[in-house]
């Protein structure tokens, strides 16, 4: 590939307008494609389903989708339009701006389609300096400033290489397609290909796809491999964002996958039936074109799909013209959806468009839509729906914590923006990154305060404890997953408490033996003392609850050693056996059980746990029936 082909940037181009309007006619001129190819379509005179085109403009390789322009075939205009970068809108001469003129120019605006170039064709035919006044009346300025308008006549060829030059600079304009490492290929077309299998085309966003990658099918949550990729009937390897793109999918068979179906490099989420969304009406919606009220059933317009979709209204009964509210989607089907992506709604009966939306959260299902939490959450994405730092906020804030791979995976933002964005929040003192997780600032705090005053009430209730069992602080903590009670649990480790051998405590506590146990503890030292070098049994030295009680609190403070289950001596004295073994050792070399026994004055019963203990710390190892200094 040359350098030049490399530095072509591609985009995808969608015509809008009236029915026989001349948008096919027009394109045909540009590109020198007849994107009418349905038998029904050359019979009738008019385009019924989507067409394809290429266009080769300076710098740019432009896809473009022929949409149909009458009334019965609005759903599959709409189809076309799912993820595109610029729209040309064509209106007659002669017949000026019409009913289908004015729902697709309403389309393309709840579509936020970035750029608009209109055309008024059939030039030849009527007075186009009147269309164009009243052309210009109706579109207004679009965001991008002044849309152009271009005087056109196919038959003469008046105006196509302004319109060409119109649509060059329309491109230029634009910023490149992102590739954010989310490829996903919204499906048109599906069919076989003799010897090949199963092909599909779509236009392909937020990512690249390659040759034998593997993706998923949504909503059908299906694995596929793809054996080759064309685009406008080039073979490639790789195919890239904004690339009208052909996918050769030969373990798929033709009934399980359609219009509408998703194929996507994303993994580890699922499409959802329940979606949350910013609903809007245009002003110039009229009355008698569908009612919008709670609990209505609709056509939902995702991509290149459609779905009947049941509308629940947050905080009002209904939506008028000009008027916009947070809704909820209970689909019919599973919908692949992204924070961020936008839709169109029209009426149960499919004959008007009553609304465009834009998604707040895919992944509504199970959240309780009217609760003061999830209210909270949906009007602050409301407000500023397309800002990834109130998504992160707001997901984390409701969320409480997530793994950091996990959050906002189904959104229009690469990982390296959502890293950014959560390192920018924590700098803010609004979030907090552990290991492998994020987390509200405020709820870890509070998580962590709360664990840190269970440690301290255990600390009051247990003094003769050395630190709480982590078991029970766990429990006491109560968060599902265990990785992210270990992570809190971590960050009071480092913050002045310590963690050892399945206990946590304040680095200043020191254990102390309550009131209660004072006495048995006296009694424990005593019985030590006495014989240091031959304590006695375990029964003979904690006979009672408290006695025993308190030989733990000094075992776990160290100041007894446990040889084994039912032998303990004072920690002085097991000091000082350690020293006379060496001694001995050292003086005499290897020696056997007898002669240490000799050297320390102590029975075999001790004698023999003794030395299997220094031989587990290291002091000494044992050769046949002798010892010595390891």
């Amino acid at each position: 590939m040359s350098g030049d082909e490399l530095n072509v940037r591609n985009l995808i181009l969608a015509t809008a307008g009236h029915v026989d309007h001349g948008k096919t006619a027009l394109i045909k001129a540009l590109t020198g494609t007849d994107t009418d190819r349905l038998p029904e379509e050359k019979a009738r005179g008019i385009t019924i389903d989507l067409g394809f085109a290429h266009l080769a403009l300076p710098g740019c390789s432009v896809g473009v989708i022929d949409v149909p322009g009458h009334e019965d075939f609005v759903r599959n205009m709409i189809a076309g339009l799912g993820a595109i970068d610029l729209a040309l809108l064509v209106v007659a001469a002669d017949d000026g701006w019409m009913p289908q003129t004015e729902e697709h120019w309403q389309i393309l605006n709840y579509l936020r389609v970035p750029r608009v170039v209109v055309a008024i064709t059939k030039c030849d035919l009527a007075d186009a300096a009147r269309t164009r006044a009243a052309v210009e009346e109706e579109v207004g300025d679009g965001s991008s400033g002044k849309i152009p308008i271009v005087l056109t006549s196919v038959r003469t060829g008046t105006g196509l290489d302004e319109l060409k030059r119109n649509l060059a600079a329309a491109c230029e304009a634009l910023p490149p397609s992102p590739d954010i490492g989310k490829a996903r290929l919204f499906v048109d077309r599906v069919f076989t290909v003799r010897g090949s299998g199963t092909v599909v085309t779509g236009t392909l966003t937020g990512g690249q796809i390659k040759q034998r990658d593997h993706l998923l099918l949504q909503p059908q949550n299906r694995r596929t491999r793809v054996r080759a990729l064309q685009s406008h009937n080039q073979p490639l390897e790789v195919a890239h964002p904004a690339t009208r793109t052909a996918l050769n999918l030969p373990d798929l068979h033709l009934e399980e996958i359609s219009r509408g179906s998703i194929l996507t490099t994303v993994t580890g989420v699922k499409a959802s039936d329940t979606v949350d969304a910013l609903i809007e009406r245009s002003a110039r919606t009229q009355s008698n074109s569908g009612a919008l009220k709670n609990a209505s059933l609709i056509q939902m317009h995702f991509g290149s799909a459609r779905f009947t979709a049941r509308i629940a209204l947050l905080n009002c009964r209904e939506v008028q013209p000009g008027e916009k509210a947070i809704a909820r989607l209970r689909c019919t089907k599973p919908v692949f959806a992204f924070l961020g992506d936008r839709f169109i709604l029209r009426d149960s009966s499919g004959r008007a468009t009553i609304a465009g939306g834009i998604v707040l959260n895919p992944d509504a299902a199970g959240t309780k839509f009217r609760s003061p939490t999830e209210r909270a959450f949906l009007e602050a994405r409301a407000a500023t729906p397309n800002d990834l730092a109130t998504l992160l906020r707001t997901q984390l804030l409701r969320d409480r914590a997530s793994r950091k791979e996990s959050l906002l995976t189904k959104s229009n933002f690469s990982a390296r923006q959502i890293s950014t964005a959560l390192d920018e929040l924590v700098r803010e003192n609004e979030g907090v990154v552990r290991g492998e997780f994020a987390a509200d600032k405020g709820w870890w705090e509070t998580m962590c305060r709360r664990a840190e005053s269970m440690i301290a009430a255990d600390h009051k209730v247990h003094p003769e404890h050395r630190g709480m069992d982590l078991a029970e602080l766990r429990a006491a903590l109560a968060i599902p997953e265990t990785e992210l009670s270990e992570a809190i649990i971590g960050d009071l480790h480092a913050n002045g408490f310590t963690l050892e051998k399945g206990a946590i405590w304040r680095r200043d506590h020191r254990p102390s033996l309550p009131a209660s146990l004072a006495a048995a503890g006296v009694q424990v030292r005593a019985a030590l003392a006495a014989r240091p070098f031959d304590p006695p049994s375990l029964k003979e030295l904690a006979p009672s609850t408290a006695a025993q009680q308190a030989l733990r609190f000094l075992s776990e403070t160290g100041e007894v050693t446990q040889l084994s289950g039912d032998l303990f001596l004072a920690t002085e004295a097991f000091s000082q056996m350690k020293r006379i073994v060496a001694e001995t050792l050292r003086a005499r070399g290897p020696a056997t059980s007898s002669e240490l026994r000799q050297s320390l004055g102590t029975s075999r019963r001790v004698l023999i746990p003794f030395l299997e203990h220094l031989d587990k710390i290291g002091l000494t190892t044992r050769q046949g029936d002798r010892r010595r200094l390891r």
